[in-house]
């Protein structure tokens, strides 16, 4: 704590200051070794996002931890279809407060610091729910998952947008939702090899993981910037972009950015009213909360369920069959993002969701009329499935990591904590209600509720053809400008 101009102590300070490592290794690179690959600036950034990127493998694994342990947790634990749906819902409402939380955090002792408060409570959560006797540690340990993951959500994408090159940007920021879909394929694989209380065990590793890792990586450059922490500001900007960088540039760029704002300038609600910052803000929480609407997390957390309703008799089997492929669509998305741009890739994404829910609600539709001996309800199961994975793959293109990555973008540095806040809080909220109502609209009506989310897609659809800017090959100062 040091003494602020008003004699108060200021308390936002780097919670994990490990500055001094890289900032000796900028003046000494020589000690450092002959390795060209520690002084290149792709390998560093790109070591930052390996690390940090434990944290959305944690929230895919949270994710998709529901959809194996449904049969077996009920069975155990002796819960109702409800008490299950509420498990499954509570990672939201945990997620929501830390959605609250996780903005100021990150703004008061930085992104590694939040990163690090974020993975206890989720470790916590994992041993609660291992040593589970009854629904009300399973319900606490959900719940303290949920509140580190509505950290890990906010934090992990505003950090990698803040430390990457502009050309790296869009690749490097949708690793995020790669991350987050590999968590959910690991979920779905360990779940039928392992039963759910040693899952649970397994859960807590990526936080483990990356507890080490954070002491190993530099805190964000504008951050740094913001809190008028020079040195370590172009410490960490050196080390990012390679010892032998001129930096000059880019320092000059963020620091003006930083400058109209003091870092003792709070932001207040009334300063939303210019259209600088409400455009922005209304843009970041219209994808998120169209992300949701899409209804993709009621079909990752019992896409099991789903299958089975669709006469699959190897559900299990499809459903990693589906993770697989969502892994696999998003690494393309984080292929293209740079190449194609965000914003016809939303378009692309959001479109393809549409028919993919028309497919599947016209095929459960169908499959109430017809008989089950027939052949025509093994061929309508079929399709509906082929919908599912298409569902899923559209998803995968655009609406699962861009939202993200846009949102990080475009939020100015003045407003990111609390609008960052904001936005990851409609986020989550609107997941709790997606997953909360999932398994009841299911058992009303499958094709019903399919058609609900076909519908939302539509409207994304339109939301994103009016709204939403492309910031491809910008640079952050240059996108949060161009709102002015």
């Amino acid at each position: 704590m040091e003494e602020g101009e008003d004699g108060r102590g200021d308390l936002r300070k780097p919670f994990l200051h490990t500055g001094s490592w890289y900032r000796m290794s900028s003046r000494q690179s020589s000690m450092m070794g002959s390795s060209q690959a520690i002084r290149d600036s792709s390998i560093s950034v790109l070591a930052c996002v390996l690390i940090v990127a434990l944290g959305p493998i944690q929230f895919g694994f949270t994710c998709g931890y529901s959809s194996p342990t449904q049969s077996a947790l009920t069975k155990d634990l002796n819960l109702t279809v409800s008490q299950f749906s509420l498990f499954g819902s509570l990672s939201n409402v945990g997620a929501m407060v830390g959605a609250v939380a996780s903005g100021q955090i990150s703004e008061y002792i930085g992104r590694k610091g939040s990163l690090m408060i974020a993975a206890i409570p989720n470790i916590i959560g994992w041993l609660c729910i291992s040593f589970a006797k009854d629904y009300s540690f399973l319900y606490m340990g959900r719940l303290l998952e949920g509140f580190g993951v509505g950290i890990i959500s906010y934090t992990v994408p505003v950090y990698i947008a803040e430390i990457a090159p502009q050309n790296l940007r869009g690749a490097l920021g949708s690793v995020n939702q790669l991350s987050v879909t590999i968590g959910i394929l690991l979920s779905y694989l360990l779940g039928l090899l392992v039963e759910w209380r040693f899952l649970a065990v397994l859960g807590i590793l990526p936080c483990l993981i990356l507890i080490p890792g954070l002491f190993f990586i530099p805190e964000s450059p504008r951050w740094l910037a913001k809190m008028g922490m020079t040195d370590d500001f172009e410490a960490s900007l050196q080390v990012l972009r390679g010892f032998d960088t001129d930096i000059s540039v880019e320092v000059h760029e963020i620091k003006g950015s930083v400058a109209s704002s003091s870092r003792r300038n709070a932001i207040r609600f009334q300063d939303l009213k210019s259209r600088r910052y409400w455009l922005p803000l209304m843009i970041g929480i219209g994808l998120l909360v169209f992300q949701q609407l899409s209804g993709i997390n009621g079909v990752i957390f019992y896409s099991n369920n789903i299958f089975e309703s669709a006469g699959i008799s190897s559900s299990n089997a499809a459903t990693v069959g589906v993770g697989v492929i969502q892994v696999i669509a998003t690494a393309v998305a984080t292929w293209l993002v740079d190449k194609t741009g965000r914003r016809i890739l939303l378009l692309v994404s959001s479109s393809g969701m549409a028919l993919s829910l028309v497919v599947v609600s016209v095929s459960f539709y169908l499959k109430e009329s017809v008989s089950e001996d027939s052949t025509l309800f093994g061929i309508l199961g079929i399709l509906s499935v082929v919908g599912v994975v298409c569902l899923i793959i559209s998803f995968s293109l655009g609406m699962g990591p861009i939202p993200w990555l846009i949102m990080s973008e475009i939020l100015p540095i003045k407003i990111k904590g609390l609008a960052g806040s904001v936005a990851t809080l409609f986020n989550w909220s609107f997941s709790w209600v997606i997953t909360m109502t999932a398994p009841m609209l299911l058992t009303w009506s499958s094709g019903g509720t399919f058609t609900m989310y076909g519908v939302m897609c539509i409207f994304t659809v339109a939301f994103v053809a009016i709204w939403v800017p492309e910031t491809k090959g910008k640079t952050l100062e240059e996108i949060q400008n161009s709102f002015r």
